[in-house]
């Protein structure tokens, strides 16, 4: 017994040594705050991010004043994907590898229509029969599922999944007349959104392959939406009405149990983005003043506002006003602030590596536990 724990002693301390090694070796990695610019013109906003921060994707402005989706990489900066004929476009998902973009985009004779972007491909429309508006919002990791909306001619939208060999499945409602998909899971089979029931109310759903539509419920209102998923289809956010008086609060849902996480005020909050494991989720609450600020939830911090965590970052008067979407392990966060360097609102990349200062108290710690832990043996 004595020897197993004089074992687990010394790993403690070569944990907690090595913590320290890394911190000194690598000090000047801390956390950092990126603005995308625009394409020329006056602004422009993130949407998602690939699973290792180095690609993001979302919309822009060119000097036109015409909004164009767009994908930046941490060595080219910000592209222009253009359109699939028409003025506009706008991208809202992204592969885990960051290849595989998708989004809305006006064709030729103006309708809105999803598309899939690839390096090799371009911007293609997804082959969606009949005339219709359509959008994607959401892409599996590996790029091959798609999901979003599809509206015929003046008919309701509906939900929607889109697979790399050409199927199309149209995903129902929960008794109402629309409903709209947002998030997908790593692998394809979890779909998350909003539908309408039968009593005209909207709410959050969550779809699988094999066992349909299901209402995930409210936090006492009438509505709910879903917004993100985690990678397994476990972890579901976005945002539930608290009360019928239309006051509302990010929610995260697992195993059949909605939770709110909270607010800044009264005025509100909204669950926009999960990381891949479910621990870290991203979005927007309003402060006392109705302000929109950026926030990050995790089960240790609670909802914390970002612009007080990383104020060093802001010192100029910029502010991040939405975080709409969070790298697989919880580091990387991007979405929409206002750049006081350029006088914009412009997207945003947050590098959220943890202060080294606290990792190192943590290797510190852990040292010292060892050490107390050898004496007492």
């Amino acid at each position: 017994m004595v020897g197993t724990v004089k074992k687990w002693v010394n790993a403690l301390f070569r944990i907690g040594a090595a913590v320290c090694t890394a911190l000194v070796a690598g000090w000047s990695q801390q956390p950092s705050l990126i603005w995308l610019g625009t394409l020329g013109g006056a602004r422009s906003e993130a949407h998602a991010v690939s699973a290792d921060g180095r690609v993001v994707v979302g919309e822009a402005y060119d000097a036109s004043g015409r909004s164009r989706a767009f994908r930046w990489t941490a060595d080219g900066g910000m592209r222009n994907l253009g359109t699939l004929g028409g003025r506009e476009s706008v991208a809202y998902g992204i592969s885990a590898d960051g290849r595989v973009v998708v989004g809305g985009a006006n064709n030729s004779i103006g309708l809105f229509t999803a598309f899939r972007w690839t390096e090799d491909d371009g911007m293609q429309p997804l082959n969606i029969p009949g005339t219709a508006n359509s959008t994607a919002y959401g892409v599996s990791a590996d790029g091959r599922v798609v999901v979003g909306g599809v509206r015929y001619g003046l008919g309701p939208r509906l939900a929607f999944r889109w697979t790399a060999d050409g199927q199309l499945q149209h995903l129902g409602t929960l008794g109402g007349s629309q409903s709209v998909a947002y998030g997908v899971s790593a692998d394809g089979s979890v779909v998350v959104g909003s539908s309408y029931n039968a009593a005209g109310h909207r709410r959050a759903f969550r779809w699988t392959v094999d066992g349909g539509m299901h209402d995930l419920g409210t936090l006492g209102g009438n509505w709910s939406a879903a917004y993100g998923v985690s990678a397994d289809g476990r972890v579901i956010v976005g945002e539930a009405a608290t009360n019928d008086q239309f006051e509302y609060r990010a929610f995260r849902w697992e195993d059949g149990v909605q939770r709110s996480l909270g607010a800044l005020s009264e005025a509100g909050s909204a669950a926009l983005g999960v990381s891949a494991d479910g621990r870290v989720v991203v979005g927007v609450a309003y402060d006392a003043s109705e302000q929109a600020r950026a926030f990050r939830w995790t089960e240790i911090t609670g909802l914390q506002d970002l612009n007080l965590v990383y104020a060093r970052l802001l010192a100029d008067g910029s502010y991040l006003l939405e975080a709409k979407s969070v790298s697989a392990d919880g580091r990387y966060i991007v979405g929409r602030g206002f750049n006081a360097a350029t006088g914009r609102f412009e997207g945003f990349l947050l590098d959220t590596i943890p202060e080294p200062a606290s990792l190192l108290a943590i290797g510190v710690g852990l040292m010292g536990l060892a050490f107390q832990r050898r004496q007492r043996c």
